[in-house]
């Protein structure tokens, strides 16, 4: 049964999360929040690690959920429910591919998605922002703690790529540094 859930949460995801990985996120806060497969940390931790690793970040998030929730079988199943609705798609339209081509609803509805897509993108970019920088907590569970050695790195990571000869260096050398600083630090 947990692999049919598995199955059909990550196919609705795979269905309406146009964009890409980042466009996932707001879909894997709510199946978190439903189902109690992972928190909102646990979801910082899997974008961090999805992000850092090879393969497309949505694909590697449903792997790691499955993966979690029921072994390997519900890795399979997580990331088979994720992409099916792509393949699906595109099957069918590469039956059509040459009407569709010209169709200028198509056009329109493709047009359409962009404002959409762009949209869940800014809200995954901006939830994650705030579950990095800042912790719920203080007086009530609606107030926002601002986690200092975070905005710092952040702040001397930026600093670094923009004004100074480190900005000459590869992305992946501030992933590497960052990652170094969190397991130091233990942020």
């Amino acid at each position: 049964m947990i692999l049919l859930r598995l199955f059909f949460e990550f196919f609705k995801t795979g269905l309406f999360a146009v964009g890409g990985g980042l466009a996932t996120i707001p879909f894997l806060q709510d199946i978190g929040a439903r189902t109690g497969w992972f928190s909102n940390a646990d979801l910082t931790t899997m974008i961090a690690v999805s992000e850092s690793t090879p393969g497309p970040m949505g694909v590697n998030m449903a792997t790691y959920v499955g993966f979690q929730t029921a072994g390997v079988p519900g890795a399979v199943t997580a990331t088979l429910g994720l992409i099916a609705p792509s393949i699906i798609v595109i099957v069918v339209i590469a039956g059509f591919l040459e009407k569709f081509r010209r169709s200028k609803t198509v056009d329109a509805v493709f047009y359409g998605l962009r404002p959409a897509s762009t949209a869940l993108i800014a809200v995954a970019g901006l939830n994650v922002a705030l579950s990095v920088f800042f912790a719920l907590g203080g007086v009530t569970e609606h107030t926002l703690t601002p986690i200092w050695p975070v905005i710092i790195l952040a702040a001397v990571i930026f600093v670094c790529q923009r004004y100074t000869p480190l900005k000459k260096l590869h992305p992946v050398a501030f992933i590497a540094a960052a990652a170094l600083a969190g397991v130091i630090f233990q942020f």
